[in-house]
């Protein structure tokens, strides 16, 4: 099953890899942008729990897609930007098991505990 699940994160990823050529902006910008939803890993320098709500916020597919049709509604293509380099990089994350964080530490995710392998 996780092979099937890593699959089906492929394609998404490669989804997100077509929706930013259609919006146009330079290739070298999308490998620049690819690693800074990161960035919500910081809130773990505070706790547990913050760092999962930050790191969550910014790895959730749900909040992506609702970017970018937010920025297709207000014609801002810098909206729909952002939430094609969220998706793709929670898909990018989520083929290395890296799921969305449960409060009580990094390695505990919806996917299993990162380094445990589940089958």
């Amino acid at each position: 099953m996780r092979n099937l699940l890593s699959l089906e994160e492929v394609a998404m990823f490669v989804l997100g890899i077509f929706m930013y050529g259609l919006l146009g902006y330079p290739w070298w910008l999308f490998f620049v942008l690819l690693l800074t939803p990161d960035i919500g890993m910081l809130g773990y320098l505070m706790n547990e729990k913050v760092g999962a709500i930050g790191y969550n916020l910014f790895h959730h597919k749900g909040i992506a897609i609702l970017l970018y049709f937010l920025g297709m509604y207000l014609s801002m293509p810098v909206v729909q930007m952002i939430g094609v380099i969220l998706f793709a990089h929670a898909s990018m994350d989520r083929i290395f098991g890296y799921g969305l964080k449960y409060n009580k530490g990094f390695k505990y995710t919806h996917l299993g505990e990162i380094g445990k392998r589940n089958g």
